[in-house]
């Protein structure tokens, strides 16, 4: 097993928080040429780390925690009502797992970033962001693509490790906004973890001042990185 010890780092300069507004982020930066397996990034992610593209990073900020890498334990996880709700609203959808990039993604991907993130920082949709998310020479990833009459709804990215999925960045079409497709795509993932016998899936960061953030805390029980621990968080 390697040494993630031995990796280098670097810190980022600092530049506008892409989640609170009036703050600035850094990051600390694992140097490319010292991360590029899946043995060292399934150690990184257990200490806050997080893919994005090629580049593992996390936050480093001074004067601000906010952010706070958040997994479930899918051995114990039990939906809740709503949850349940949201699995039956969408009984009609057809899910599919497969390993390679779809050449559709993109018009989906786009459709998603221009009506839902036109006010973001990935927006106008390219198809150099969409490979941050789909693209890892050194990871083996997973497409959770689900389908309604025949048509792509939906896209939930996931990276595989050892012993855990990591829930990279989901997309659907907006017209299906009602059927709280992000939530569906986390419970599939969960679905998934539990079909591989993993014992966690990784759902990034949560972050408890960002409204968009909060669905993540509703999957319980959930564990946050804090003070270099992972703590349980009960509903």
């Amino acid at each position: 097993m390697s040494d993630i010890y031995q990796l280098k780092l670097g810190v980022t300069s600092e530049f506008d928080c892409s989640y609170l507004p009036q703050r600035r982020e850094q990051l600390l930066v694992v140097h490319p040429q010292t991360q590029n397996s899946s043995d060292v990034y399934g150690q990184l992610i257990a200490k806050g780390f997080r893919r994005g593209g090629e580049d593992t990073y996390r936050p480093y900020c001074p004067t601000c925690d906010a952010c706070q890498s958040i997994r479930l334990d899918v051995e114990t996880f039990v939906p809740s009502k709503s949850q349940k709700r949201i699995q039956a609203r969408n009984k009609d959808i057809e899910v599919v797992i497969s390993d390679q990039v779809q050449s559709q993604y993109f018009n989906l991907y786009s459709r998603y970033i221009t009506n839902r993130h036109a006010d973001g920082s990935m927006f106008p949709p390219t198809e150099a962001t969409l490979a941050t998310f789909t693209q890892c020479s050194w990871l083996e990833r997973y497409f959770i693509e689900s389908y309604l009459d025949g048509n792509l709804i939906s896209v939930a990215v996931c990276d595989s490790l050892d012993n855990a999925l990591s829930a990279v960045y989901t997309f659907f079409d907006p017209e299906y906004d009602k059927r709280s497709l992000g939530q569906f795509n986390i419970l599939q993932q969960i679905k998934l973890a539990q079909q591989q016998a993993k014992r966690y899936l990784y759902l990034g960061y949560q972050i408890d001042e960002c409204a968009a953030m909060n669905y993540k805390k509703n999957f319980t029980p959930n564990e946050r990185f804090i003070d270099q621990q992972w703590i349980k968080f009960k509903k």
